[in-house]
């Protein structure tokens, strides 16, 4: 037979309201009254009702995060990141993968909106806020992650790689590269615009060539960087930046397949999204650009637990910030 609060408040000695506000905190309770409920709700293994709790709230106490890859390790992280930030504060976490499809992110948007969960943390492959902004709620609690828009009336975390990329354009300059690459992902993306602007503004102020062939963008996913690859270096490029961590595993992998290795053929400048000890034993021969990520999966949490408790809080953008470390140099 199903345990009840009536149980609990028989066997504690108390009122059903007391373990209901000493459950939920909705009302000062002694301490001594406290412990009589919680040894009960232990003795009995009671488990309150949530969506009971749900009801009398209004709150789910869960949150929804819809990604683009899951199985991109960087997403995992943030992801993880993010569930330890919820579940300190007892909250749960709604995961939704839309594999870079906006189609799929409609979908999931409309779903987790519907009253399934508190607020959204959304890592978006939209081509534009208008699109996301269409498919939320009025006042729903909404915080964008990692990917943003010029537009956007949300608050948002994400990272910001224009220096470090500049910065390592311009160290492979001084050391005498002339034809410098780059692989980027989607080009719908803000990350993917940032990187190949810095890239842009690095190469003409080191008075590099300038030409639109050594620009490549894949899809964000580890398939597409041997094409973009092959085609770089048909060009004769002897330096290539790779802008996004999964694709830059990937390419560290294939260039060693094909006989090329990096530092002493060409020199690469990586991506470091997560926390890998996969292609470790090569680092020490690229550039490396590393972002934050627990941070900033901490962070998003964080920021959707605000607008979840506090929907009028100001719309606060929170931008963290990647490192630059060249090949050789101690972390």
């Amino acid at each position: 037979m199903k345990v009840t609060i009536s149980d609990v408040a028989r066997l504690a000695g108390v009122s059903t309201a007391t373990v209901s506000h000493t459950i939920n905190n909705t009302r000062y309770v002694s301490g001594e009254t406290r412990e009589k409920v919680c040894q009960a709700i232990r003795q009995l293994g009671y488990t309150p009702d949530a969506s009971a709790r749900s009801f009398r709230t209004g709150k789910k106490k869960t949150i929804g995060f819809i990604v683009p890859d899951i199985s991109n390790k960087f997403f995992g992280t943030i992801i993880e990141s993010a569930e330890n930030e919820l579940s300190a504060q007892g909250y749960h976490l709604i995961i939704a993968n839309t594999k870079e499809s906006m189609e799929r992110e409609e979908t999931s948007l409309r779903l987790l909106t519907a009253g399934l969960v508190d607020g959204l943390l959304v890592a978006s492959t939209m081509d534009s806020f208008s699109r996301l902004e269409a498919l939320i709620p009025a006042g729903f609690p909404v915080v964008l992650v990692d990917r943003t828009f010029e537009d956007q009336t949300c608050p948002s975390v994400s990272v910001s790689n224009f220096q470090p990329i500049y910065r390592s354009v311009c160290r492979l300059a001084a050391r005498g590269k002339r034809r410098v690459g780059i692989v980027g992902g989607l080009p719908r993306l803000s990350t993917t615009k940032e990187r190949i602007a810095a890239y842009r503004a690095a190469v003409a102020d080191c008075g590099l060539p300038q030409e639109e062939g050594l620009i490549l963008c894949g899809d964000s996913m580890e398939n597409s960087a041997p094409p973009c690859l092959d085609q770089l270096l048909e060009r004769g490029c002897d330096a290539i930046l790779v802008c996004q961590g999964l694709m830059a595993s990937v390419t560290i992998a294939y260039l060693r397949g094909k006989g090329i290795q990096p530092r002493r053929d060409l020199d690469l400048v990586s991506f470091v999204d997560y926390d890998t000890r996969a292609y470790e034993f090569y680092y020490d021969q690229v550039d490396r650009i590393v972002q934050p990520v627990e941070k900033l999966g901490k962070t998003a949490g964080e920021q959707i637990l605000l607008r979840v408790e506090r929907p009028d809080a100001p719309v606060a953008e929170r931008v963290l910030t990647s490192v630059y470390r060249p090949c050789g140099e101690e972390e």
